[in-house]
């Protein structure tokens, strides 16, 4: 039997069990080009709560009683008629939260786990380092010199977009919550400085640490911090909107920048991205990343939870803080 975690109902601020129901359903039968993946791995992102949502967005939203869309990584188990994979591979694909999962090759990518380890596809190689790596460099335009703040710091995006900026010569102050994250983003990843939002006045700490402006903010949070920022832009300053955390499990209307005036004043840019625009791109950036990383340059950290049965509470660590990382469920054994 293949578990599945079916999406049954669209939830109203934070998702709760109710948002999905636990199956067992028939091992599915291959048609002509498809294979088998026996799924290792599942990535937990932010953008799947803006998924459930029934609401014109860059991707279709979820059909009630859907697989729970999800990128995952897996090996191959079973192939009929597929000249261009075989039994053994390992790949990313977007199979969703389920233990087996049928696909095509299409949107599939073999991976390879003598490399790394296999979650690290679904995070530094996968998907949030596809989108740090074209965020700061294609959206951001960081040189060297700049001054580069990223909320969301020490998480599976922010943390990379960060080391990428220092790895290009920046100056890197990163937003996060907690002593432990902040520490994390000075001594494990070599930021230049670390604000606090929990505990720290956010304001006054960004003045501090960029006493003459900023030239690129990455956020991932928006609200109020995106505000702040706003009031620190230098001339030509750059804003890269990727995600906004704080706002996803709103009951009510989305709080908006109020200093968006800041960017009239500065020259200044806003603009969102998303990471499939860069879809044909890839190879270069899992290249680059992955030599950075075999260099010691760029340092992964996966939180891994286990079980499928513990979707719903391990997918709104997201929204509580309570990892490091980039979030990963272990849905079947190895």
């Amino acid at each position: 039997m293949n578990k599945q975690l079916l999406f049954v109902k669209r939830p109203t601020g934070v998702a709760d069990a109710t948002t999905w129901s636990l199956v067992d359903s028939p091992m599915p039968t291959l048609k002509e080009g498809e294979f088998l993946i026996k799924q290792h791995y599942v990535s937990l992102d932010p953008a799947m709560r803006g998924w459930m949502n029934d609401s014109k967005s860059y991707i279709e939203p979820m059909a009630i009683g859907s697989v729970m869309r999800a990128g995952a990584v897996g090996e191959i188990i079973e192939v009929n008629n597929n000249p261009n994979f075989k039994v053994g591979d390992f790949v990313s694909s977007y199979g969703g939260v389920q233990q087996y999962a049928v696909a095509n090759g299409q949107g599939c990518y073999k991976v390879d786990p003598k490399l790394a380890p296999l979650p690290t596809y679904i995070g530094t190689l996968g998907m949030p380092g596809m989108t740090a790596y074209f965020g700061i460099l294609e959206v951001g335009k960081i040189k060297a010199g700049d001054v580069v703040v990223v909320s969301g710091a020490a998480g599976a995006v922010g943390s990379i977009v960060g080391q990428i900026a220092k790895i290009k010569g920046c100056t890197v102050v990163g937003i996060a919550g907690g002593p432990e994250k902040c520490k994390y983003l000075l001594e494990e990843l070599g930021f230049d400085a670390a604000i606090d939002y929990k505990n720290d006045n956010v304001r006054n700490r960004l003045k501090e640490e960029c006493p003459k402006g900023l030239d690129v903010y990455f956020d991932n949070v928006g609200g109020e911090i995106l505000d702040i920022a706003l009031s620190r832009l230098k001339m030509r300053a750059r804003i890269v909107i990727c995600g906004a955390i704080s706002q996803y499990n709103n009951k009510m209307a989305i709080k908006g920048p109020s200093n968006y005036l800041s960017l009239l004043v500065n020259r200044a840019t806003m603009q969102g991205m998303v990471v499939f625009d860069w879809a044909d791109r890839y190879g270069e950036a899992a290249a680059a990343m992955g030599t950075w990383l075999s260099e010691g340059k760029l340092k992964s950290k996966e939180a891994v939870f286990e079980g499928i049965e513990n979707f719903p509470e391990t997918f709104n660590r997201l929204f509580s803080g309570e990892k490091l990382g980039k979030l990963v469920l272990k849905v079947i054994e190895d």
